[in-house]
């Protein structure tokens, strides 16, 4: 007996005290979700309104007074809007949550008189006043095109859900109304006017009443992100890429996406020292890096702790794309984070490439009928190419472009002949006797970022598409065999995404489960270029290395793939924005609040 004395004190104490306070903003969040969902389930079913579960659906925010209905049906909402951002810890999220529970308990006394409504209340605000700390997060970077979005989902919302108000009241509709009749109504509820259908007793207030709940939660919503102050995304500074493009002379050839770093569309966090960055870019409330960290390797656990606080700060889920199997390690011990093998890159070895053999014979065939078509190639760095001639080629990569937005984060620059950089290589196809097109005679373009001193790393490959198949067989061998005159020791192809289990799945001996998720990799080839990305790198015999994505948990695999997806540009959810929503030149100019907020911090 003795024994259970400490344990059910122990209990005892444990509920007293509540929640672990890192555990309170999930809670709080489920909690809020649960309330919203009832007060909308309240506000949309009559029979609902009158149950005992209504109790409870009713104490956040407000009362259920004449305008019950629409009173429930914009709190829901509101609740449900405000809930994942209570997950997130927002600080926003949070203010509002404390200004509303006060208010709906006031409400809920004066109406009701109800003492259980204004404990509930106080239950859920106590721990979001106890642990008030939780709830730091900084905003995320933000637009205005965030407005529209926010229009279209919640019209397309309040359509369905002004729907199912409209036919939830069968036995007090006048006459039989027909579907288009009752979206009619619908449309003319949310702007305030009366539709088609009507009601007997008080339901038609009813039905007003919510319809316009849901237009005036839609307008203000949408007002409120379009009028909002912005908080753009970080770009780069100019002094940010001066000391990038320095750590990169030291330490550049080491990893091959070092280049890539200086995308003009990544924020970047340094090291204590400044020997050692971390380059970023935040999409769907993720911290996605690429790549390892730049500069020292000893300098690197110094930029990833700040990377780590950068996250925290604005309660971002951290990620990594990319990172050598040295960066892995390095990454997991110094955050305790996982890491997953996501595919392999192609590296050449200068030194070892030859067209002959038969492993080579494809590629040797291809090579040499294409040449016998009338093909010829160059193989130059940006510094030496004209500004014409840079031009021309600038605008046919850009018009052979298959997509209508430039796509890739990871493993691409994003740009073609910018004078800081010189270094960069670039192989072109001409056919001489065709000088009638609108680039002249140029039919493919190959763009390379230097690595390090003695290799580059494949950036674009563009062609144009009434062009021979092959240009881009041709313009890596033509750069492969022109490496030695420049100096080029290495070169890295493409990324193929899930290499290891592509080739083992196909040989023999492999097992069932081997066998389903080679299949499921080629069945998705049909949308993705996997299995095609693999074979093609596979031409040219490389040596396969390993990269990793690198990660909190497994429950954020998906967000952190949506999110790579978006920044590559497989994904667009930027819409078109009418012109008084759109961004102003001078506010994505302006340094990033982001910057802004470390320095304070810093100091």
């Amino acid at each position: 007996m003795s024994g259970e004395v400490p344990s059910r004190s122990g209990r005892a104490r444990r509920i007293l005290r509540g929640p672990r306070p890192e555990a309170v903003p999930t809670l709080v969040s489920r909690a809020a979700a649960l309330v919203g969902v009832l007060d909308i389930a309240a506000g949309v079913f009559p029979r609902f309104r009158h149950s005992r579960m209504h109790a409870i659906a009713e104490v956040l925010p407000g009362s259920f007074g004449p305008f019950a209905a629409a009173l429930s049906l914009s709190a829901g909402v509101l609740l449900l809007l405000l809930a994942h951002g209570l997950k997130r810890r927002k600080r926003r999220a949070w203010r509002a949550a404390v200004a509303l529970l006060p208010a709906g308990a006031v409400a809920q006394f004066a109406y009701r008189h109800s003492i259980v409504g204004v404990l509930i209340v106080l239950a859920l605000l106590v721990p979001l006043l106890r642990h008030r700390n939780e709830f730091a997060a900084l905003p995320d970077p933000r637009s205005r095109w965030r407005a529209l979005a926010n229009f279209v989902l919640m019209s397309a919302g309040s359509l369905i859900l002004g729907l199912v108000i409209v036919s939830v009241h069968p036995h007090r509709t006048i006459g039989d109304p027909s579907l288009a009749d009752r979206l009619t109504h619908v449309v003319y509820g949310l702007f305030g006017f009366e539709g088609p259908v009507d009601y007997q007793g008080n339901t038609s207030w009813t039905v007003a009443f919510s319809l316009g709940a849901l237009g005036w939660i839609t307008a203000a919503t949408t007002a409120y992100l379009a009028f909002r102050p912005e908080h753009p995304a970080a770009r780069l500074t100019e002094e940010d890429e001066a000391q990038l493009r320095a750590l990169l002379v030291k330490h550049g050839r080491r990893d091959s996406l070092g280049h890539f770093a200086l995308r003009r569309d990544k924020a970047v966090v340094f090291s204590p020292s400044g020997k050692a960055a971390v380059t970023y870019r935040v999409v769907s409330g993720v911290m996605l890096a690429s790549g390892d960290p730049i500069g020292d390797v000893e300098a690197w656990p110094g930029a990833i702790e700040r990377f780590m606080d950068e996250a925290k700060a604005h309660s971002w889920t951290p990620a990594v794309m990319g990172c050598s199997e040295t960066g892995g390690e390095v990454w997991t011990r110094e955050t305790g984070l996982d890491a997953l093998e996501l595919g392999d890159e192609a590296v050449v070895d200068v030194a070892d490439f030859s067209l002959a053999g038969r492993a080579m014979r494809n590629v040797r065939q291809m090579v040499k009928r294409i040449e016998r078509a009338g093909y010829e190639t160059r193989v130059r760095r940006i510094r030496d190419l004209s500004d014409g001639e840079l031009e021309r080629i600038r605008l046919a990569a850009d018009d052979w472009r298959g997509t209508d937005t430039e796509r890739g984060f990871s493993m691409a620059l994003g740009r073609v002949g910018d004078p800081a950089d010189g270094d960069c290589l670039i192989a072109t196809a001409h056919k001489a006797d065709d000088v009638s097109g609108e680039y002249g005679d140029l039919k493919a373009v190959l763009h390379f970022v230097p690595w390090g001193e003695d290799g580059v790393s494949l950036d674009l490959m563009r062609r144009d598409r009434s062009a021979d198949p092959g240009m881009n067989e041709l313009l890596i061998v033509a750069a492969l065999q022109a490496a030695p005159k420049l100096g080029i020791t290495r070169v890295s192809l493409n990324f193929a995404m899930f290499r290891s289990a592509l080739a083992r799945g196909e040989k023999i001996g492999a097992g069932p489960v081997l066998r389903a998720w080679r299949g499921l990799l080629v069945f998705l080839s049909r949308w993705f270029q996997i299995e095609s990305l693999y074979k093609f790198n596979a031409k040219f015999q490389p040596r396969w290395e390993p990269r990793f994505v690198v990660y909190r948990n497994s429950a954020d695999l998906p967000r952190i793939g949506f999110a790579a997806m978006q920044a590559e540009g497989f994904v667009n959810l930027a819409l078109p924005l009418p012109r008084f929503l759109r961004r102003r030149k001078a506010a994505a100019e302006r340094p990033c609040a982001h910057g802004v907020e470390r320095d304070v911090r810093a100091a």
